[in-house]
């Protein structure tokens, strides 16, 4: 086996996301052989840092020994059980677990498959949750302004990818959104908040719930606010009966300098959502956290019609539960978040030399996740592809979101590592 023959076999049946096939024509798929720690290896022995943890999800290296040891042990004794009607202890395990992780007043764990899925879910269940209150004409959803939630319907129709919204409008659900604070500052975050407030003050008879990414919008350009904003986004969900999801399919898993998101600003929403680094980047599962409040009102005698309906073949998989048990493990044994406090401050040193390149607008950063915004290109340029290759040829995985270079390694990383990873980016953007 070599790269050429796995990428020609590649083309004749795969359909890859978010490409353009076309562009395949010209650009090389990169057959993956094998993978170890931080390091993507294909079939010609190229090492690629991969400094985007997979699309988010790697937390502690690849063929993580502790977790590669925990599924096995898994998979001899149960692989998968329905989950109506019948239950594992890993599944038990990990949603005591959740529960006692998670901010306060998160008491019921409900599984699915990916974070779309479970954004699904928690939108049915607030909206569902409103009907067995009484309250069905609550039943519009707001999210902020270049917010990403997914791609099924539902999760595209919270969203404000403007391309999605253009392709797919007839598809998707009626909602509302309201602004994102436009910078990382307070003022910011009170301006915007003010927008939520007033739009509530008009409408909130007819709203079920606000989802919004604490922190940081992940596709939405790695976009970032300040933690205030979630606190008035709490405060004022609660004077106005509107549910707050919080959707922390990203962010969640210490990316941020806590566990959850949610913490930094020290609230509790009324839902949170959970997937990505969940299994540590092993095995899809998801799930959605809520309050006994909120599952209370689905508890009834069966003729009443009240029970949430909602069901995955894969929910509560045991070998995914398995994973995520050995990723908590991981993280309550080594000191992880302590440790990715130290990994953020030597890569805030290195952010700071890009701010001598002309081509760069600005940097950011918010804990294990860093930011460099460029500027003086027009969208068909595609100066993201450009920065994509050139780290693919010095041995770095990086996948810019257009002009937005970022950074959002596994927590293994090395100082030397990161050194490797962000002079490449650096010299990548000298070039363009």
């Amino acid at each position: 086996m070599n790269n050429l023959d796995l990428k020609n076999r590649d083309l004749d049946v795969l359909w890859h996301p978010c490409t353009q096939m076309k562009d395949h024509e010209t650009l090389p798929l990169i057959p993956i052989k094998k993978a170890h720690g931080i390091y993507l290896e294909d079939f010609e022995g190229n090492k690629y840092i991969d400094a985007i943890s997979s699309w988010w999800v790697n937390m502690f290296g690849h063929t993580n020994k502790y977790i590669n040891e925990k599924i096995k042990e898994q998979l001899d004794t149960l692989e998968h059980v329905i989950l109506a009607g019948f239950t594992h202890e890993q599944v038990v395990r990990l949603s005591e677990r959740l529960v006692k992780l998670t901010p306060p007043n998160l008491d019921k764990c409900f599984y699915s498959d990916n974070g779309s899925s479970a954004v699904e879910v928690a939108l049915k269940m607030s909206y569902h949750a409103h009907l067995n209150d009484g309250n069905g004409s609550k039943s519009i959803f707001v999210s902020l302004t270049n917010s990403y939630h997914g791609e099924t319907i539902g999760a595209l129709s919270v969203g404000d990818v403007e391309l999605y919204k253009d392709t797919y409008k007839p598809l998707l659900l009626q909602t509302l959104q309201t602004s994102v604070p436009k910078d990382m500052s307070l003022e910011a975050a009170i301006e915007a908040a003010k927008d939520f407030e007033e739009l509530c003050s008009q409408r909130a008879d007819e709203l079920s719930a606000i989802i919004l990414e604490p922190l940081i919008q992940g596709a939405g350009y790695m976009h970032m606010y300040h933690p205030h904003f979630l606190v008035l986004i709490r405060e004022i969900c609660t004077k106005y009966n509107v549910h707050l999801i919080a959707d922390e399919v990203m962010v969640g898993f210490g990316r941020t300098g806590k566990l959850f998101a949610c913490e930094v600003a020290n609230i509790s929403p009324d839902f949170i959502v959970l997937s990505k680094g969940l299994t540590g980047g092993y095995l899809p599962l998801s799930v959605v956290v809520t309050s006994n409040d909120i599952y209370a009102k689905f508890y009834c005698d069966y003729n009443e019609h009240k029970a949430f309906l909602h069901s995955h073949s894969y929910t509560g998989n045991a070998l995914a539960c398995a994973a995520a048990n050995a990723t908590l493990d991981i993280f309550e044994n080594e000191n992880i978040i302590e440790k990715n406090k130290d990994i953020a401050k030597y890569m805030a040193q290195k952010l700071k030399k890009f701010t001598t390149l002309k081509n760069v607008a600005s940097i950011r950063q918010t804990g294990m996740i860093c930011v460099v915004e460029l500027k003086g290109y027009s969208s068909d340029q595609r100066i993201g592809l450009n920065v994509y290759q050139y780290g693919l040829e010095h041995g770095v995985l990086l996948r810019p979101l257009g002009h937005i270079v970022y950074f959002m390694p596994p927590y293994i990383i090395t100082n030397d590592e990161i050194d490797i990873m962000m002079d490449t980016a650096y010299e990548a953007i000298i070039r363009l």
